[in-house]
C-alpha cells in the first residue's frame, strides 16, 4: 500500500495489477481505478506472462484478473497466490456460472463478479477486498 496526498491528510492508496487479454476493457478499467484517489495501477497485462511479471516486481494488493484470462485464469490465480500471498484477487468475467465460479475460488480467489456491473460496484468490490486484514 502507498499514500498519496489528498489536502492535508494522506490517503492510503491501494496497488493494483488489471488483468485482461481485452485492450478496451483495460483502458477503461485502468480510467476508472486512475482516478480514484485511493487506488493505484500499477500496471495492466494481456497475459500470464505479463500478469506474472507484474506481481512479481510489485506484489500489489489487489489483481483484477478476467477469468478467460490466456494461460488460464484458474491456473494464472494459483500462481498469483503463490508467488504474492499477500495479494488478493477479483475474478472479473462475463460468465456467471457456478462451475466458473467454484473453480477460481478453488484457485484462491477472494471474489468474483460478472463484467457489466456498475463503476461504483467495481470500485466498492476492489476497496472491500484492500481492506481485509
Amino acid at each position: 500500500m502507498t499514500t498519496a496526498s489528498s489536502g492535508d491528510s494522506t490517503v492510503p492508496r491501494l496497488s493494483v495489477i488489471l488483468c485482461d487479454d481485452n485492450a478496451m476493457l483495460l483502458d477503461a478499467l485502468r480510467e476508472v481505478v486512475q482516478a480514484q484517489p485511493d487506488l493505484e495501477v500499477l500496471g495492466t497485462a494481456s497475459d500470464a506472462e505479463e500478469a506474472f511479471h507484474l506481481v512479481r516486481q510489485h506484489k500489489p494488493d489487489l489483481v483484477v484478473l478476467d477469468v478467460r484470462f490466456p494461460g488460464g485464469g484458474h491456473l494464472v490465480a494459483q500462481q498469483i497466490g503463490r508467488d504474492s500471498p499477500v495479494t488478493r484477487i477479483l475474478a472479473f468475467s462475463a460468465y456467471d456460472d457456478g462451475s466458473s465460479m467454484e473453480e477460481m475460488r478453488r484457485a484462491g480467489v477472494s471474489e468474483y463478479m460478472v463484467k457489466g456491473v456498475t463503476n461504483v460496484e467495481f470500485l466498492a468490490a476492489l476497496r472491500r477486498l484492500g481492506r481485509r486484514t
